[in-house]
């Protein structure tokens, strides 16, 4: 089916004449190497407008004028100045100027459009300020492309531009000059390709860069007779940092190399776009091609003119020889960034290597050169005056190039030929490699080959999958808030004043007290208003008071300015005066009121810290009951902290217990939706229970979230390496390297440490306190990163993936780090013995890291080996730099010493972990220490301060009892004993001491005791 484009060049606006004044001229419409027609010779008026309304078509089909034509080639409009006429000499006319038209919105799926298209002018013109302007209307009866097909189809745009460093033999001919050729090949339906030359390269010397940013071209063609209108309008060469690109020159070093020979080398420019339609077909083939092979060939070579083909009709006229390849070389450019989803563009700078059929069977699958194919087609393919820019395009069969990697049976060489071949040099392709040459291109498609879906559309998925939790009730702000303020502070200020009068007076008799006089209540007064004054209570009282006055000030009587007079200050302050004291009774009268609401629970003498601390303190200590109670006892005190069911979440993982893991996760998200390490948890959990899609919903949702953490993006490579898609898994972890590398879109310091500090919420999980608290070293690659936080949440399984990315990583390897996350892998599965073969590689390649000492030492601990475990753990407290888990250390190295009775070494021990971040354990280590030393007071002062944290702990209690009972406690060593039963101490041994001790002291068990029955009736 073919459709008409009819074209319609209405008018000129500021047309200029070889002379000044009025002349006569016409425009002609060319398309695709033919003439669409000639206006009527029309007279320019003065001001330079003319109506030519010049009405022409051509017929879009299959065979000619096709819907590629379509995509490159413009409609060039040329504006002829008819001279006047000599006696007996035929008409003559001069260019005046060229202008193009681009067709491309026909292939948009729009039937017209209007455009004012500028007209190049002559050079040999006299210059005109104003740009000369053609009015054009491009129309078609119905759309080239049904909407289907333009949402399938595909534009693809290939930029040559320049080829650096050529060899230095490469000269301008004096006398046939050389054509300069580079083609490439693309599937442009299923069935069938295109090939796409560039013919037009031009010599050029060095001495100075190329202007940036520069027009791109049209591909050239006999109808342009002027350079300028080669020019695609508004399409430019813009400046790219090398770092950015994507070729194979982009290192810091390739930038010197290319900032000098781009400066004063030979080059060969061509700056030519080259457009191809691809249809679904030819989309769908694309990227099974680049998945099969990721290297494109792209040749290069110079030819004479001379050489190339001229005009006939499918057979060779005399003379008319193949033309000879000279200097064929070949660059092979990575498409595989191409399939990255939302990548529309890749550019950079391409090596030129020595053409070999042998190199590019074994890089392309290809064995077919496609200079040879496109030199070999009939001679009609190159008919035109203009030769080495005719050569535009060639479709070629796909059997040509695809069924050879189909059928390699019939189609590739014998082994003998390929040897034949292989000894063959070609010296004039090694020239490239000698000289360093390389290209630059760009080749860009107009929608992504793999779509990239929105952060709306990714939000959206995973609020389909959780949804959020009602907000909580809103706390009072303002004028209330400064009230309830003003109110709390007159309640603490006459608490303290109260419990100086009973400190001054005494307290109160039970029962009635006898009403004092007068005197007697003024005398006691002005004592206390005298002690308050002299203790300088009085003063830390008001300014106490003062910031709760100045908010009800601001927030309640609207005050910030100062008074201009003294009535207004006086009014204002009589006026706040009676509003604070009748406030002030209102707070005074709260406690004593009968229809007083229900009274306010006293905060929790835990915070969320500590009680974070204790509970990873005890599930280091395998004691996972109560961990999870103090997990439980978090999520009590808050269960809007989306950091607590994380937390939670993170210690089911421990005890494998999934399912509760992935409902705290997702908790998590519900309470906050940007919360990153839950997504990331729950984009894990989900694919370790194999639903893939709700996995890739959380994890590309976590990238969205936070588009700078490189962890996501590693976790997101992680897991389409999971599942085959090593595309998208190559172009996460490209974005991650460029996070972790500081690359621009990098926005925070560390890879890491923006999750886990988002994880930990100022917690030190165990790690000592805020003085003594390990700094993680970043992590060398982005797979240690990922390995870390792995482990760090129990997730073995993709830890593991992460840890054999390491091995393949060109940064990573088997290092010290590598070896220590593998240990930790293999203890957290229990195979001790493969764990300590890791740590001694890890002894091997470093002994100053702490952390290898720590965890060497863990594995003695858990193994049984006390005294080896004692040694490493000594070994980690010397070095310089602290451990990640030093609590752990002090608490296990503390344990030795008491079980090897060195009270005083475990006794300054657990001194330091009192200091760096005291727990129960760490005061009920202390404590016995003291005890076994006979240090009785400081062993009780430790032990309260075990019981205060923890008042359910039997050991502490069972101390408490034998400290009461060698002090003659007998109340409280009661008391002690009774919890200590109570609370079920397993420790039989303990027991028996305090049996004994209560024997000899003959108090301190008030259980029942069961006396022998007397003899006798």
């Amino acid at each position: 089916m073919s459709l008409p484009v009819q074209i319609m060049v209405l008018r000129g606006r500021n047309l200029r004449g070889c002379k000044a004044g009025s002349f006569l001229s016409l425009v002609r419409a060319e398309f695709n190497h033919a003439v669409l027609g000639d206006s009527q010779k029309l007279q320019v008026a003065a001001d330079g407008a003319v109506d030519f309304n010049l009405a022409c078509s051509f017929e879009c089909s299959d065979l000619l004028n096709t819907l590629d034509d379509v995509a490159h080639k413009p409609v060039i409009l040329s504006v002829l100045e008819v001279l006047a006429k000599e006696k007996k000499k035929e008409e003559k006319t001069l260019v005046l100027g060229q202008a193009a038209v681009d067709l491309l919105p026909l292939l948009r799926g729009r039937c017209s459009f209007s455009v004012s298209v500028p007209l190049f002018p002559t050079p040999a013109l006299p210059t005109n300020e104003d740009t000369t302007m053609l009015d054009v209307s491009v129309s078609v009866p119905e759309p080239l492309l049904p909407d289907d097909q333009v949402s399938q189809s595909n534009l693809l745009k290939v930029t040559l531009e320049t080829a650096y460093s050529v060899p230095d033999v490469w000269v301008a001919a004096s006398g046939s000059p050389c054509s300069y050729v580079a083609a490439l090949q693309v599937p442009v339906t299923a069935e069938r390709e295109q090939i796409l030359m560039f013919s037009d390269g031009t010599l050029r010397m060095g001495g100075q860069r190329e202007p940036l940013p520069r027009p791109k071209k049209w591909p050239a063609g006999p109808e342009f007779c002027l350079s300028s209108a080669q020019n695609i309008p508004e399409s430019w060469i813009q400046e790219e940092a090398v770092d950015e690109e994507d070729g194979d020159l982009s290192t810091q070093e390739d930038k010197e190399f290319r900032l000098d020979v781009e400066t004063n080398k030979k080059r060969v420019s061509w700056d030519t776009e080259r457009r191809c339609l691809l249809d679904a077909g030819g989309v769908s083939c694309l990227k099974r091609r680049i998945l099969k092979s990721r290297l494109w060939p792209v040749e290069v070579m110079r030819s004479l003119q001379s050489d190339l083909p001229k005009g006939g009709k499918g057979r060779k006229e005399k003379g008319d020889e193949e033309p000879q390849i000279s200097f064929h070389g070949v660059a092979y450019v990575d498409l595989t960034p191409l399939l990255y989803p939302g990548a529309t563009r890749i550019h950079g700078a391409y090596r030129l290597h020595p053409f070999y059929e042998s190199d590019l069977q074994l890089k392309t699958n290809r064995n077919h050169s496609i200079l040879h194919e496109a030199f070999q087609a009939p001679a009609t393919q190159f008919k035109g005056p203009r030769t080495s820019s005719s050569i535009g395009s060639f479709k070629a069969p796909l059997s040509k190039a695809v069924k050879e990697t189909k059928e390699p049976s019939k189609q590739s060489k014998p082994a003998d030929s390929l040897t034949e071949e292989a000894l063959v040099v070609n010296e004039e392709g090694q020239m490239f490699a000698d000289s360093r040459t390389y290209i630059v291109l760009e080749i860009a498609l107009e929608k992504p080959l793999v779509p990239k879906k929105a952060p709306e559309e990714v939000n959206k998925r995973v609020a389909e999958l959780i949804h959020p939790r009602p907000a909580l009730p809103p706390r009072l702000c303002g004028a209330e808030r400064a009230v309830q303020d003003f109110h709390s502070q007159i309640s603490s200020i006459a608490e303290h004043v109260l419990q100086q009068y009973q400190q001054q007076f005494g307290a109160p008799p039970p029962g009635p007290a006898p009403a004092l006089d007068i005197s007697s209540q003024e005398q006691r007064r002005a004592q206390l208003l005298g002690e308050l004054n002299y203790s300088g209570k009085y003063f830390s009282f008001k300014e106490q008071l003062k910031y709760s006055v100045v908010r009800v000030v601001r927030e309640k009587m609207l005050r910030s300015e100062a008074f201009r007079e003294p009535e207004q200050l006086r009014a204002f302050l009589s006026q706040l005066y009676i509003f604070l004291v009748d406030e002030m009774h209102v707070a005074l009268n709260k406690p004593l009121s009968v229809d007083a609401e229900v009274l306010q629970h006293p905060p929790p003498q835990l915070s969320c810290v500590q009680i974070r601390q204790f509970a990873r303190e005890a599930e280091m200590n395998q004691d996972y009951a109560l961990a999870k109670h103090y997990y439980l006892e978090q999520l009590a005190q808050d269960r809007s902290n989306a950091a607590h069911w994380f937390d939670f979440g993170s210690f089911c993982m421990l005890t494998s217990d999934l399912q509760k893991a992935d409902e705290c996760f997702r908790q998590a998200v519900s309470v906050q939706q940007t919360h990153l390490p839950s997504l990331l948890m729950c984009g894990i959990l989900a694919e370790m229970n194999g639903h893939t899609e709700e996995a890739e919903a959380f994890l590309e949702g976590a990238t969205c979230v936070e588009p700078s953490s490189g962890l996501s993006w590693t976790l997101f490579g992680l897991f389409h390496q999971g599942q085959g898609n090593s595309v998208q898994a190559e172009m996460a972890f490209l974005e991650a390297s460029k996070l972790h590398a500081g690359g621009p879109q990098k926005k925070t310091p560390e890879l890491q440490t923006e999750i886990l500090q988002e994880a930990r919420k100022g917690d030190n999980r165990g790690s000592g306190g805020p003085d003594e608290r390990a700094e993680t070293p970043p992590s060398t690659t982005i797979y240690m990163a990922a390995a870390e936080f792995l482990l760090e949440h129990h997730a073995l399984q993709m830890a593991q993936r992460a840890l054999s990315q390491e091995l393949l990583c060109p940064q990573g390897g088997l290092s010290a780090s590598y070896h220590l996350a593998l240990a930790r892998l293999h203890m957290l599965r229990g195979e001790y013995a493969d764990a300590e073969s890791g740590l001694q590689e890890a002894l091997r390649k470093t002994v100053e890291d702490p952390d290898v000492w720590a965890t060497h030492g863990h594995l003695h601990y858990l193994t049984g080996a006390a005294r080896e475990a004692q040694k490493c753990y000594e070994r980690t407290l010397l070095l310089a730099r602290r451990a990640c888990d030093t609590h752990l250390v002090y608490l296990r190295l503390g344990t030795i010493y008491l079980q090897g009775a060195e009270f005083q070494k475990a006794r300054l021990t657990y001194l330091r972990a009192c200091r760096a971040s005291p727990s129960c354990l760490t005061w009920l280590g202390l404590g016995v220490a003291c005890y076994r030393m006979g240090d009785l007071a400081e062993a009780e002062d430790a032990l309260t301060e075990a019981n205060l944290l923890n008042n359910n702990h039997p050991l502490v209690w069972a101390y408490l009892a034998l400290v009461c009972l060698r002090t003659g406690r007998k109340l409280e060593a009661e008391q002690c004993y009774k919890y200590t039963v109570k609370l079920n101490l397993h420790n039989q041994e303990l027991l028996q001491e305090i049996k004994g001790l209560q024997a000899q002291a003959g108090f301190g068990d008030p259980s029942f005791q069961t006396f022998p029955a007397p003899y006798g009736p």
